[in-house]
């Protein structure tokens, strides 16, 4: 068993209170109607599965109830680290010692931008 920390209610508790959703960051297809049925099915059926650093989607089931990001090593099972929805990982497969702080806090104001723009319709 190990301990994961949630990073909506900032307490590392046992695992049997999370659950694994699949993986993170996927991208929903802006049109839909216009996708084939493969690029569709790909979308829905089709996910990462490497050996290495893969980032999760995990939800807080028996706690807080949200979901939030995990990157995790599948060969050793090593938890890098936690991370709310819409946040960059720190720990990638290009950077596994982990990105510069002032890298991830460019990558956050541009997915901050990108949110504010979706909700305006506007570029910012």
């Amino acid at each position: 068993m190990f301990h994961i920390h949630c990073p909506y209610c900032g307490e590392l508790r046992e695992e049997e209170e999370f659950h694994a959703k699949g993986q993170a960051h996927l991208a929903r297809p802006e049109h839909p109607e216009a996708c084939s049925d493969k690029e569709w099915g790909d979308y829905l059926f089709f996910r990462d599965n490497p050996r290495g650093i893969h980032h999760e989607l995990w939800v807080h089931a028996i706690g807080c109830r949200k979901f939030f990001n995990i990157t995790r090593n599948t060969v050793t099972y090593e938890i890098y680290e936690t991370y709310k929805i819409g946040e960059p990982p720190r720990f990638t497969a290009e950077h596994p010692e982990g990105k510069p702080a002032e890298q991830v806090a460019a990558e956050k104001a541009a997915a901050e931008a990108e949110v504010v723009e979706r909700q305006e319709g506007v570029k910012a």
